[in-house]
């Protein structure tokens, strides 16, 4: 089993960045492969990144592609998602999650740990 607790959200101007953290603890970090999705009120739960258990590949929804960059340091057993370039339409509240799994999934069903998730306000 694995823990997960987000920081690094908070409230910004469109055009701004922020980075997100996702500290684990507990079962080996390196056994999972990680990913964040995002949730605003009244939407379903998105995909917004994924990264292999390495490092090695990454997947990026069309939304925020060319502005999010996911990244892990398993040495530090954490997962970063910078995020560039704000919108608006970014503000939600955004989960890490732990799939003890291979392929990297896009979809949350697949996904068998959540952090508490972190609240993201971009303003316009």
């Amino acid at each position: 089993q694995v823990q997960l607790v987000e920081s690094g959200g908070g409230l910004v101007q469109a055009g701004g960045s922020l980075r997100l953290s996702c500290a684990a603890s507990g079962r080996t970090f390196s056994s999972y492969v990680m990913g964040w999705f995002r949730q605003a009120p009244g939407k379903e739960r998105e995909f917004v990144s994924a990264i292999s258990r390495r490092g090695g590949s990454t997947d990026t929804a069309d939304s925020v592609k060319g502005r999010f960059t996911i990244s892990r340091d398993n040495a530090k057993n954490t997962v970063y998602l910078q995020m560039n370039s704000l919108k608006p339409e970014d503000t939600a509240v955004y989960y890490c999650a732990a799939d003890l799994g291979v392929v990297v999934h896009t979809t949350p069903d697949k996904y068998d740990y959540w952090g508490q998730g972190t609240q993201v306000t971009v303003s316009s």
